[in-house]
């Protein structure tokens, strides 16, 4: 005899009709957009007219969305800026803890923040210059927003501190090698940003040609005589 399967139970009194698998995945896609919107549009904005001079409902005309959806995905302005920096750190500490185990402590993290901005610009190889160092730069010139950083930054270093630790074994609350380690990227990360954004040409090209510049000479600087 031939089974018949039985139908999908029906809805009950008061509650939603069944939703597709599919449906959840598209409400993240459809969010994940919006982000995307508002995230570029303030960029825009604060390009053409200054962090300090953009408001929140320019941003959102922008995008023609509500101050409500906004503050859905953003707390500030300055919540919206740093979100760059929040993204590329996530995908850092990702790229990090990817990195082959026999690379040194220094290699592993040179390497994972090559990756990283490849990886973020890979879709803008056309615009006169990515997101990432437009944020890059707009912080480095607007101080509410550098003091932010600083702060933001600081309290992840711990995350990076212990994923280091992890890769060497060591243990962070003991060793000072991982904290080290940790803080002398920063240096670097920190002395190409202002370099390239000060004598580069604005391309990923030249942030990174910045920072493998400064990366050959932390050695040489500490452990080796000048003259």
């Amino acid at each position: 005899m031939q089974h018949v399967s039985a139908p999908a139970p029906a809805a009950g009194p008061g509650q939603p009709p069944a939703q597709p698998a599919a449906e959840p995945q598209r409400r993240e896609r459809k969010k994940r957009q919006t982000r995307d919107a508002l995230l570029h549009a303030a960029l825009r904005l604060f390009d053409a007219k200054g962090y300090e001079h953009t408001a929140v409902r320019e941003i959102t005309d922008a995008v023609d969305v509500s101050e409500r959806t906004f503050f859905r995905y953003f707390a500030s302005k300055e919540d919206l800026a740093l979100s760059f920096i929040g993204d590329s750190q996530d995908a850092f500490v990702r790229e990090l803890a990817a990195r082959p185990p026999g690379e040194p402590p220094l290699t592993a993290l040179t390497s994972a923040f090559r990756a990283t901005i490849r990886a973020l610009t890979a879709d803008e190889q056309d615009a006169a210059e990515s997101s990432y160092l437009l944020v890059i730069k707009l912080i480095d010139t607007t101080p509410s927003l550098l003091a932010a950083l600083l702060r933001y930054m600081h309290d992840r270093d711990d995350e990076l501190v212990r994923v280091l630790a992890a890769r060497e074994g060591v243990d962070p609350e003991t060793d000072r090698r991982p904290r080290v380690a940790v803080l002398a990227y920063g240096a670097l990360v920190v002395a190409a940003n202002r370099e390239w954004r000060t004598s580069g040409d604005g391309s990923v090209e030249s942030m990174l040609g910045a920072f493998d510049a400064y990366a050959a000479q932390l050695k040489p600087a500490l452990l080796e005589h000048w003259a």
